[in-house]
């Protein structure tokens, strides 16, 4: 019997952690800069401008504009749409959309990765619900990228929290990543699972964090732009993402402005409280 090999994963130096910070600060920044940009009658293609100008203002460049052919500087998911949606100057944003951003950038070789999802306006108390569902569940799986632990606790933490908060649709087509030299690496870190399986996580590694989650169905198909995935039933879908760094002193959110130490500090609170 053959034993399935399992991925290698690479480790990172400090120097070259602390280059995927820059780049995941340059991610984090742009990500404000499109947040507060968001608003009623713009363009997705609006929003593409505004990302590439951030990224290459700092000397960086963007990650997804011609990966794998892929036309833009960020992928913008607007309502249904889950992922990898290209921008458009004819796509217009109206009030009550809710809008995923996903954005790269390299700095000297080394990349980051992030995502978050943007209120267009007013939204019902439904959709903000499923934002901040996705959002948190992404926390908790951050949180549990610590250094002796298995890689598929990661996204059992995610699953078990957003089974706890309702019938929301977990996304399993598409997952989280390894990340580094090159944007996609290996592992494949999915958002659900058993814990305790997979490689034990140890200082230097790095990954992607992305959950994805739907209002309804899990079920997805893709566009025949090849690149645009929905949600089958038509129904919003939140995604939300971190690059983050395995260190001996806990997580490091390397596209997070503050770092994220406070935020999983947090949880790290909640999870020793004792029970019962």
């Amino acid at each position: 019997m053959w034993k399935r090999r399992r991925p290698a994963i690479q480790i990172k130096s400090t120097d070259q952690i602390e280059l995927m910070r820059a780049a995941g600060l340059v991610v984090g920044r742009t990500l404000e800069r499109l947040k507060e940009a968001v608003k009623p009658g713009m363009t997705t293609a609006d929003l593409d401008g505004i990302a590439e100008e951030s990224i290459r203002s700092e000397g960086a460049t963007p990650s997804f504009k011609g990966y794998q052919g892929f036309p833009a500087t960020i992928c913008t998911s607007v309502n249904e749409e889950i992922v990898h949606g290209i921008p458009s100057a004819a796509k217009v944003l109206k009030d009550g959309d809710i809008i995923s951003i996903d954005c790269g950038a390299i700095v000297e070789g080394w990349h980051g990765d992030s995502a978050l999802t943007v209120a267009v306006g007013e939204i019902t108390a439904e959709r903000q619900r499923l934002m901040d569902v996705c959002e948190e569940s992404l926390w908790h799986g951050l949180a549990a990228g610590r250094a002796g632990a298995r890689l598929s606790d990661i996204g059992h933490a995610i699953e078990t929290y957003i089974r706890a908060q309702g019938p929301y649709g977990i996304v399993e087509g598409y997952t989280g990543h390894g990340i580094g030299t090159e944007m996609h690496m290996d592992p494949v870190v999915p958002n659900h699972g058993s814990p305790g399986r997979g490689p034990e996580l140890v200082p230097g590694m790095c990954f992607a964090v992305e959950p994805m989650v739907n209002l309804g169905s899990r079920h997805t198909w893709e566009l025949e732009d090849g690149w645009t995935v929905v949600a089958q039933d038509g129904r919003p879908s939140a995604h939300f993402e971190h690059t983050f760094a395995v260190t001996g002193d806990g997580p490091w959110v390397l596209t997070a402005l503050d770092g994220g130490r406070d935020r999983i500090a947090e949880l790290h609170g909640e999870d020793a409280r004792p029970t019962g």
